[in-house]
């Protein structure tokens, strides 16, 4: 199965982060960062366990990740960088 975009799980969704694809977007700070650089920075990083805990209802924006043992809360234009190979059920 194809790795796919954390912005498209839902709630109990698990996986293993394959990629973070660089967005271009700039964060508007004063280092030009885009958020896959931070995203990077937070942990984001191929080879790390990542589990899709809570959505905010309706729409789902924001999510709560668990990557590793932290909780992260990402809106989902920022998850949509990170890329996500699933754990068979």
């Amino acid at each position: 199965m194809p790795p796919v975009s954390l912005a498209t799980l839902r709630k109990g969704a698990r996986g293993v982060v394959t990629n973070v694809q660089d967005d271009s977007q700039s964060l508007g700070d004063e280092a030009h960062s885009t958020v896959s650089r931070r995203l990077l920075e937070l942990g984001f990083v191929p080879g790390e366990a990542i589990e899709v805990v809570q959505e905010i209802w309706p729409g789902g924006d924001p999510m709560a990740v668990r990557l590793g043992n932290t909780t992260f809360a990402l809106r989902r234009r920022e998850a949509g960088a990170v890329l996500v190979a699933l754990d068979r059920p």
